[in-house]
């Protein structure tokens, strides 16, 4: 075989398969992967600005004016010159939270939201277990217990209102005429109601009671849709083999029902506890935040309307904010890991 003084051969070889392509169209492709990635890149974004638009106006732009207002002296004469960089204070804070009343009100606050959730998780898994089996008119009767959530908070109050009026109210006609009442109960403008239990003289919070009673006959059906649906999805084998080893009512719910139901009452305990925190309108309508009622939501209501001190109402939303906050981290922190596991 003839060399070439640089010592190769004078055939020339053909690129085998496993020879490298050219750089030049390696080069090539990669351009037109980028170019089509930044393609659907801008598709991508022009398709979720209008969600980012709306968002970024009817939520990040009021927030960031609400915490700006909580920072400066803004009342209802002086909001027009108001902007969002201004001169920053933190006596709003130091007003709200040194303020008569703050704290009963928070206190409230903290007593309406868990006893209101606790109510309405129980009537709402009570309900679902009671009407879990079919029966002729199940549906009609599950349709029926949606009514409170889905009627106007308006007229909801107006009924309660009415039948628990001490005049002509029908609570008290029932009371006196069949319970044997002495007096009648003002049930939404008494602060206390003196009961005697067992000898022991009690004075019962009853405008608190029931406002309690009615946050949690609204909302039970929320947790009732719940629950209801997850009661579906267990296995029915599961039940029919506890009846075979012949497992009582009591320790089916236990053993079997309830460990499929938790991670649902986690939810719904900690979505509830955050709408009923931050309640202000069944209070509103029903007391008026009277009656030992007063919750936060309601002084709020009252900074901005009766004294229009927008700065110290921000102030205190953002104060309600933050105790939520911490509220609802605490209870992720010990109970959620174990609802999440069970």
């Amino acid at each position: 075989m003839t060399t070439l003084e640089n010592g190769s051969g004078t055939g020339a070889a053909s690129p085998g398969p496993g020879t490298t392509r050219p750089k030049s169209s390696i080069a090539g492709k990669s351009r037109r992967r980028s170019r089509h990635s930044r393609e659907q890149n801008r598709a991508g974004l022009v398709l979720i600005s209008p969600t980012f638009i709306i968002i970024l106006v009817a939520v990040v732009l009021p927030i960031i004016w609400a915490i700006s207002l909580a920072f400066q002296d803004v009342r209802l004469i002086n909001i027009r010159g108001t902007g969002i960089i201004g001169e920053y204070t933190l006596d709003n804070f130091v007003d709200v939270l040194t303020s008569p009343g703050f704290f009963s009100a928070l206190w409230t606050t903290i007593v309406y939201s868990v006893c209101g959730t606790a109510l309405a998780i129980g009537i709402g898994l009570i309900a679902a277990l009671a009407l879990r089996k079919p029966f002729r008119g199940r549906g009609l009767v599950r349709a029926s217990l949606l009514l409170p959530y889905v009627a106007p908070v308006v007229a909801a109050t107006f009924v309660w209102s009415t039948m628990l009026n001490p005049q002509f109210g029908i609570v008290n006609w029932f009371g006196q005429n069949v319970l044997g009442w002495e007096d009648p109960v003002a049930f939404l403008s008494d602060r206390a109601l003196p009961v005697n239990i067992f000898g022991w003289e009690v004075d019962l919070p009853i405008a608190l009671i029931t406002v309690i009673l009615f946050e949690a006959w609204r909302s039970f059906p929320f947790a009732f849709l719940f629950l209801t649906a997850r009661l579906e999805a267990v296995p029915g084998v599961l039940d029919e083999a506890a009846r075979v080893d012949g497992a009582t009512p009591t320790q089916r719910f236990r053993h079997i029902l309830l460990p499929q139901l938790l991670p649902t009452i986690a939810v719904l305990c900690v979505l509830r506890f955050i709408w009923t925190f931050n309640n202000f309108d069944d209070i509103y309508l029903l007391t008026g935040g009277g009656a030992g009622t007063e919750v936060v939501s309601v002084r709020v209501f009252d900074l901005l309307t009766a004294r229009g001190d927008i700065g110290a109402a921000a102030a205190q939303a953002l104060v309600l904010a933050a105790i939520l906050a911490v509220l609802v981290g605490i209870y992720l922190k010990f109970f959620g890991k174990q609802e999440e596991q069970a």
